[in-house]
């Protein structure tokens, strides 16, 4: 079966779905959070990476927030 013909089931629940380890499993998911604040995509990494760094790439997800973090400020100063 190709990916064309998979069908996806009636009822898709991504928690029920969980891809990734340990890391990912928080009490409130980042995306969650992402979504009900209505974040942009820089915002969005930012949450992603604080959240994250503890149980997965340490201080290199703190530097990767702060990446982030910097752009937004770049754009901001910008206008």
């Amino acid at each position: 079966m190709s990916w064309k013909t998979k069908s996806v089931p009636q009822e898709c629940v991504p928690y029920d779905n969980q891809v990734g380890g340990e890391h990912y499993q928080v009490q409130i998911q980042p995306w969650e959070y992402i979504e009900a604040n209505n974040l942009d995509y820089f915002q969005g990494n930012v949450i992603k990476y604080v959240t994250r760094y503890k149980n997965k790439n340490g201080v290199e997800d703190l530097k990767k927030a702060i990446h982030y973090l910097e752009y937004m400020i770049w754009k901001e100063e910008s206008k």
